[in-house]
């Protein structure tokens, strides 16, 4: 943190927490946790985030993608230095604009200059307008204090906060002096101090009540831990199926597919018996591979079937229950 000719070395921690009560989506019947895939939205095919790029679409939807070179060469700050610009009256920075809050906690050798500014800035009653770097995005923010410690808080840019535009409120209407003492006297009645104790989320704490009796209760799934190898062979098992109808549809070519595949035989038949070891080679391969193929589908199919008779007595046995 740079003030005037003095740095002071700090360290920010996130001020804030979100406690919103936290849904996860799950397959009603068995309580599976439902997976996205990333799609091609053209080529329908499932793609790696090796080959996930950036792209900006632009106002007539065309899509244009961005390189991580192209990306690099943008403005950006990797400065870790917390400049103060200005120190500005609080009153100009509107509520709306705050952001994300950081407390600063000073280093030991930073200490004196850390409190020195925290003291100047409670006396003017002021806050320091600062830019900081937060994720290599150049960003401005500002410095208040709260309970004796420094607090960062970053700023949306001006452009970032819309304009309230209502046609309703545009209308020249007032309320009459009546209206207004009645709304000045209920106002007078509810007055009173901010306690944060006061207020409580009801929300949070019903759903873990609801939830801890659903538990003590007995009304849980438990859900068998998903494998990563049935998404491999899921996966490997829609490889396959796709390769065989490429083949299929290879087949369906006719006399010109078979004229192409005896020209590529004429061709290779010149490679001598180099050619002949290097095919013998490649055909012992690709026996391997099938039967390879074939034990593993095999072994799939049984599996699947094993799985099926295992769901069908656990469902038979809750059926049971529930009759009982």
């Amino acid at each position: 943190m740079s003030f005037g000719l003095v740095n002071v070395p700090v360290r920010l921690f996130s001020a804030t927490e979100n406690h919103d009560v936290q849904f996860r989506q799950v397959h009603e019947k068995d309580g599976g946790r439902i997976k996205y895939q990333r799609i091609c939205s053209i080529d329908g095919e499932e793609v790696p985030y090796s080959d996930i790029a950036k792209g900006y679409e632009a106002a007539d939807g065309q899509m244009v993608i961005l390189s991580d070179e192209e990306l690099k060469s943008l403005p950006t700050r990797t400065t870790k230095e917390i400049s103060i610009e200005k120190f500005v009256p609080s009153e100009q920075i509107d509520p709306l604009l705050f952001d994300k809050s950081y407390y600063l906690e000073p280093d030991k050798t930073g200490l004196k200059p850390y409190v020195l500014l925290r003291d100047a800035l409670e006396k003017a009653d002021r806050m320091a307008l600062v830019t900081v770097s937060v994720r290599t995005r150049m960003t401005l923010a500002v410095l208040r204090v709260r309970e004796g410690v420094i607090v960062l808080q970053t700023l949306l840019w001006a452009d970032e906060v819309r304009k309230p535009e209502f046609e309703s409120l545009s209308e020249e209407t007032h309320a009459t002096q009546k209206e207004l003492a009645m709304a000045s006297s209920l106002v007078d009645s509810l007055s009173g101090d901010y306690e944060p104790d006061e207020f409580e989320d009801d929300y949070s704490e019903a759903v873990a009540k609801l939830v801890e009796t659903k538990i003590e209760g007995g009304d849980i799934t438990e859900t068998p831990e998903a494998k990563g190898e049935e998404s491999e062979v899921v996966d490997l098992l829609a490889a396959l199926q796709r390769s065989v109808d490429k083949a299929k549809a290879a087949r369906s070519g006719g006399s010109a597919a078979s004229a192409a595949s005896e020209t590529a035989s004429t061709a290779t038949g010149t490679e001598g018996a180099g050619g002949t070891a290097r095919r013998s080679a490649s055909a012992s391969k690709s026996t391997a591979k099938k039967t390879a193929a074939k034990t593993t589908a095999k072994k799939t199919t049984a599996k699947k079937a094993t799985t099926k008779k295992a769901a069908t007595k656990t469902a038979a046995k809750k059926s049971t229950k529930k009759a009982s």
